[in-house]
């Protein structure tokens, strides 16, 4: 069964790196049911196990079914014109990682990719640290456009781009349903439009899109226990270790 993956896949003859494959498409599931910090977790094992540009395009179209099924879930909480403030700047984010992403090797993706990560974490920490202050800073259109502009860079060098959207949301004070309702939408739409990008960068391919059906149920499971988790589990606490989980793994991903 392993030399069968391996020969229609991306996947490695590695029984445990199938595991640890699986695991990263389980985090995929988990973040689009409310854990989103697993996101980047996420993006960090990818860009292990399949190299840091191919990653990408890997685990793009398991984004789409988790924005897909996240939606049709949540799809009474917000609105998508809720969305439509930041749209314009995503998307040109988006080009601009495209054209990035185009002219970097691996060596220097897998830098990049570490070190987005990184702020990303750092910026998390000072939000949670200087909340209110912050959030009077969001009520400026200049704060929508920027971070749509830096959630269309983060989204297509490193799928990263959840805790940007995390942070625009706060901004907002919606309950938590309308929350996951426009969180959802916006990962939905901007996932779609990143596809052919990727596709011309080579990333998107046969081989890559066979590998996201042998890791697809790992993103359906994710799915479901993260729901068991958040009746479970306080979310602070479990955000908080990953943090530090996710912090050293971005570590590893620039210095290996």
């Amino acid at each position: 069964m392993i030399d069968w993956i391996h020969n229609q896949t991306l996947l490695p003859a590695d029984g445990w790196i199938l595991l640890l494959a699986l695991f990263g498409a389980m985090c995929i599931g988990l973040s689009k049911s409310g854990l989103a910090g697993t996101a980047t977790l996420n993006v960090v094992i990818m860009a292990k196990i399949f190299d840091a540009k191919p990653s990408v395009g890997i685990v793009l179209p398991m984004l789409i079914v988790a924005d897909l099924m996240g939606y049709l879930i949540n799809r009474k909480g917000g609105s998508w014109k809720q969305i439509v403030p930041m749209i314009p700047a995503a998307v040109v984010g988006v080009i601009a990682g495209w054209l990035l992403l185009d002219r970097v090797d691996n060596g220097t993706a897998r830098v990049v990719i570490g070190v987005l990560i990184l702020a990303l974490l750092a910026f998390n920490v000072v939000l949670n640290r200087r909340r209110e202050q912050l959030l009077a800073l969001t009520r400026d259109r200049t704060f929508t456009w920027g971070m749509g502009g830096i959630a269309g860079i983060s989204t297509m060098l490193a799928n990263a781009a959840g805790p940007v959207m995390t942070v625009y949301l706060l901004a907002q004070r919606l309950e938590k349903k309308e929350h996951l309702g426009v969180f959802c939408r916006f990962f939905l739409f901007i996932n779609l439009f990143k596809l052919p990008f990727s596709g011309s960068l080579g990333i998107v391919t046969g081989p890559s899109l066979m590998t996201n059906l042998v890791l697809l149920p790992g993103v359906i499971a994710g799915i479901v226990l993260g729901w068991l988790l958040l009746k479970r589990m306080p979310q602070d606490a479990f955000e908080s270790i990953l943090a530090w989980l996710t912090a050293f793994a971005a570590v590893w991903l620039i210095v290996g």
